[in-house]
């Protein structure tokens, strides 16, 4: 239901914005467009940030994902948890997905990618739970700009558990089916986004 009107594709459009960049990372139209829509100059300085923060980079986007979702979890967050693990599998392959709450024990992870989950954890929790040792285990592992596109992820996935979260977004069809699939079974729950 939501607490705000969503612009459709077309409405969307009749605002000069064109939707078809946020298809490249989403099955449907993210809710979060379709309300910053209706400031087309936000919703350009966002999509600029996302850009920037999910494109290509030294740090794997399947990694940038599973940061959101760890960081989407401890924030409180079940829109962007959802979207963020469907998006991590988007490969197909959702053991990471279904391991990532076990991460560190689990041996699809790596040391260096278990570093990134414990900040990713830490990070999204407010106030911030990072600790020096937590970012020098950090450190041991990535450099100072891959860190900054790791905290890039883990900050942007903050912005937008706060807009979803205040706007009760609903969650669309194949995040939503993705979570019930694999998420229901580690205490995920739709919340306030049915």
């Amino acid at each position: 239901m939501g607490r705000m009107q969503l612009l459709d594709a077309d409405a969307l459009g009749a605002k000069g914005i064109d939707v078809a960049p946020f298809l490249e990372h989403f099955a449907e139209l993210p809710g979060s467009v379709a309300t910053l829509g209706h400031r087309p100059a936000i919703l350009g300085a966002t999509l600029g940030l996302w850009n920037a923060v999910m494109a290509t980079g030294a740090v794997p986007l399947e990694l940038k994902y599973l940061a959101g979702h760890v960081a989407s979890m401890a924030a409180g967050c079940r829109y962007c948890a959802a979207h963020t693990a469907s998006n991590a599998a988007h490969g197909g392959n959702s053991a990471r997905i279904d391991a990532v709450w076990d991460f560190e024990r689990s041996p699809l992870f790596t040391d260096a990618e278990r570093s990134a989950l414990r900040f990713a954890m830490l990070a999204g929790q407010s106030p911030s739970g990072v600790t020096d040792q937590a970012y020098a285990e950090l450190a041991a592992h990535y450099d100072d700009g891959q860190i900054v596109e790791l905290l890039s992820a883990i900050a942007l996935y903050g912005f937008f558990n706060r807009w979803n979260d205040s706007l009760a977004m609903p969650l669309e069809e194949t995040p939503r089916g993705f979570a019930e699939a694999h998420l229901t079974p580690h205490g995920w729950e739709i919340g306030g986004h049915g």
